[in-house]
């Protein structure tokens, strides 16, 4: 499929907390969203490797072409990338499948996708359900509210010692503040919304204790999800 552009394409420029990273919020992203669904659910989904919580299908390069060229002058003005050369080095069609009780502790708590503030992770919503969005965070104990290389071995020695203690990530999904995290800022799951944020922000879904995993691509929590570099 070829995507097409949403008349009533909205973008929002944001910040995110105190240190005021940038947030993009495009709402109405693609004009055939259906179609994207439709396309989801011909998709042979597999579990991902990585530290996502569920299974993945590669989403088409049509579709990543389609928004680094829309939403390119965004892009520039919000993260100052201008004159530089953008891909989408992963894009993913993704369900979340985990139970929360099967978690490993780093997906029990908020993450970063990368130490490179000039890399960038995309979620594009594609359920109408209220499976939840996706929520940005501040570490209590060190105050960052992104991770980069120079703050990553004083953060993770943190994580280290929590994970230890009294207030240890209960095997479930953040939702909300915590003992150990409070929370800066979050973008409700909506049909066809888009958000991309710095791949160094601390972030988490929003899951609900109440979630049950929806293998189906048309009725679970569909994204799309991309890293852009």
């Amino acid at each position: 499929m070829t995507p097409t552009r949403h008349p009533e394409m909205r973008v929002q420029r944001l910040a995110i907390g105190r240190e005021g990273a940038p947030l993009l919020v495009v709402d109405n992203a693609v004009g055939n969203s259906a179609d994207l669904v439709e396309l989801a659910a011909t998709k042979m989904f597999a579990m991902s490797p990585h530290s996502y919580p569920g299974t993945r299908a590669k989403a088409p390069l049509a579709y990543q072409q389609f928004i680094l060229e829309t939403l390119r002058p965004d892009i520039d003005q919000a993260f100052g990338l201008a004159g530089t050369t953008l891909r989408f080095t992963e894009c993913h069609f993704s369900l979340v499948t985990t139970p929360g009780k099967n978690l490993s502790y780093l997906q029990r708590i908020p993450h970063t996708d990368s130490l490179v503030n000039e890399e960038l992770a995309m979620i594009h919503y594609l359920f109408h359900a209220d499976h939840g969005g996706t929520a940005f965070y501040r570490h209590r104990a060190t105050g960052y509210e992104y991770v980069d290389d120079g703050r990553q071995t004083g953060y993770l020695n943190h994580v280290e010692l929590e994970k230890a203690g009294p207030n240890s990530a209960p095997a479930a999904y953040i939702i909300g503040d915590t003992p150990l995290y409070e929370r800066i800022g979050s973008q409700d799951g909506v049909f066809n919304r888009l958000l991309m944020y710095r791949r160094t922000s601390l972030h988490s879904a929003c899951i609900a204790p109440g979630f049950i995993p929806d293998p189906n691509p048309r009725t679970g929590r569909l994204s799309i999800n991309g890293f852009i570099a």
